[in-house]
């Protein structure tokens, strides 16, 4: 098949917000909450004055890139590291007990391989109480991962984690 990336489309996709919301955001996220000097405490307020549900004692760390907050959802005392990236054109529901490691991408957005012009093919993430994205780990669309399950430093989880799972290197152990 010949691709032509000309004739996308993005048909069906919603970004959820006017522009004037998502410009803000992006002021927002690039200016101040993505920055060391950001206060970590202020960082859930923020997420909250646009639109996220985010639990009690949530730590998130500077660097940590949240695409779309009114798509995030989190329980209480979760923490995200350094550098995160949570791709999130669908919604992520993050459980309580909820460690996302530094540099993890948690990216809910994905093409239709057999479509011509590469439409989207996204869908949402789930992580489960008491679950790890370890450091580098890549949690992909449509994925959950189970109540206390790990996806390992640097693995992939492409399909469901069952829960108490360890999943390394993109096998399951």
């Amino acid at each position: 098949m010949e691709r032509s990336l000309r004739g996308f489309t993005g048909a069906g996709y919603d970004k959820g917000r006017p522009l004037a919301v998502r410009v803000a955001w992006f002021a927002v996220l690039h200016l101040v909450f993505v920055k060391w000097w950001f206060p970590a405490r202020w960082r859930p307020a923020v997420l909250r004055a646009f639109g996220a549900r985010v639990g009690r004692r949530v730590l998130i760390r500077h660097g940590v890139r949240v695409h779309w907050p009114w798509r995030l959802e989190t329980g209480d005392d979760v923490w995200i590291g350094e550098g995160a990236w949570l791709l999130n054109l669908e919604p992520i529901s993050i459980g309580s007990d909820v460690c996302v490691s530094q540099g993890a991408l948690l990216c809910t957005g994905s093409h239709r391989r057999g479509s011509r012009t590469f439409e989207f093919d996204n869908g949402p993430i789930r992580l489960e109480p008491g679950a790890w994205v370890a450091a580098r780990a890549v949690v992909l669309r449509g994925v959950t991962v189970g109540c206390g399950a790990v996806v390992g430093a640097a693995a992939v989880a492409h399909r469901d984690v069952r829960p108490g799972t360890l999943v390394v290197a993109g096998a399951v152990a």
